[in-house]
């Protein structure tokens, strides 16, 4: 279960990379995306992403993400990418390898994408790392168009990676796109892909049965929907939720306040785990340059006053 899911957590990010093709340091010294425990030394023409936790060319064709998993991760992916599972995730496997990374071990994958013969896209140049530690696994996935990057330097950005210790949780808050102003009671439990963070309001950070209400703040870095899609998409947004179910929407509005787009719905849904009804908030604030999603859930019975809080912590979000 695990492979497949961590599987299917490659496609999604080799097929963001296949469609996304700053901030520098000193030469010899790290640089960590934000909430990252991952650093890089990338080449001068590579800058830290928005849009992803890695780093792109800043005339695009390459670049370079990673992601944190569990340590116990590292096995399950070395023996579940196989040839025939990682070409079928679009990455045709020439040469594997074991690599040591400081003091960790590491398998690096090296290959392509194959160019699609329907189309006039050339293959793209692929290497994917994987890094087991006693604390996190890596995932480190880079690509480059012909001509973009060379061999070498892919390569050198790859394998140079070093690990710092594990953030804190207020780090991880601190390094966030955007800030909360007002807490309104709750606290953060989780960040998450760093471009997004679980509040609760409560004692518990492990949360059976909807004990607490709970609010998700993420930021995607894309392009927004026009004003006439917004009702669409806010409402698509909340029926994507797949742990939640029978949907009946109180209320549905856009609205502009302090020179800013956003669009509201409260609505009452079933959480499918517990079978529970319970009452969601989701407010999108909309940027120039992609959107804020809030999404707020309490169980029916607590939701008094909770609404209001949920909506006092979102209007105190500021993108950095």
């Amino acid at each position: 279960m695990l492979v497949r899911t961590l599987s299917l957590r490659l496609g999604r990010i080799l097929l963001l990379a296949s469609l996304v093709f700053g901030t520098a340091a000193r030469a010899g010294e790290p640089v960590f995306p934000p909430g990252s425990r991952f650093g890089f030394e990338p080449p001068a023409d590579m800058t830290l992403s928005r849009r992803f936790t890695g780093f792109e060319r800043k005339e695009g064709g390459a670049t370079v993400s990673v992601v944190e998993l569990p340590p116990n991760a590292f096995a399950e992916l070395v023996s579940g990418f196989t040839d025939a599972n990682l070409l079928s995730q679009g990455f045709a496997v020439e040469k594997r390898e074991e690599v040591k990374i400081g003091d960790n071990e590491g398998m690096l994958y090296t290959g392509e994408q194959p160019a699609d013969p329907n189309a006039s896209a050339p293959a793209i140049r692929k290497w994917i790392l994987v890094v087991g530690t006693p604390s996190v696994t890596g995932l480190v996935i880079a690509q480059a168009l012909p001509d973009a990057e060379t061999e070498e330097t892919m390569r050198k950005m790859v394998t140079g990676v070093t690990l710092r210790p594990a953030l804190t949780l207020a780090q991880q808050v601190d390094a966030l796109p955007f800030r909360i102003g007002d807490m309104a009671g709750f606290r953060p439990v989780r960040v998450l892909a760093g471009n997004s963070v679980l509040l609760t309001q409560g004692p518990k950070d492990q949360m059976q049965n909807l004990e607490q209400p709970i609010l998700v703040l993420a930021q995607a870095v894309q392009q927004p929907p026009t004003a006439e899609q917004r009702d669409g998409f806010a409402r698509a947004a909340l029926a994507s939720n797949q742990t939640l179910k029978d949907f009946v929407i109180e209320r549905a509005q856009s609205y502009r306040s302090n020179g800013v787009d956003w669009h509201e719905i409260v609505a009452r849904a079933t959480d499918q785990p517990t079978n529970l009804p319970v009452v969601v908030s989701q407010t999108i604030r909309f940027n120039p340059d992609g959107y804020l999603r809030a999404l707020g859930v309490v169980r029916e019975d607590q939701r008094a006053g909770v609404l209001a809080k949920f909506r006092e912590v979102v209007d105190s979000v500021q993108p950095k």
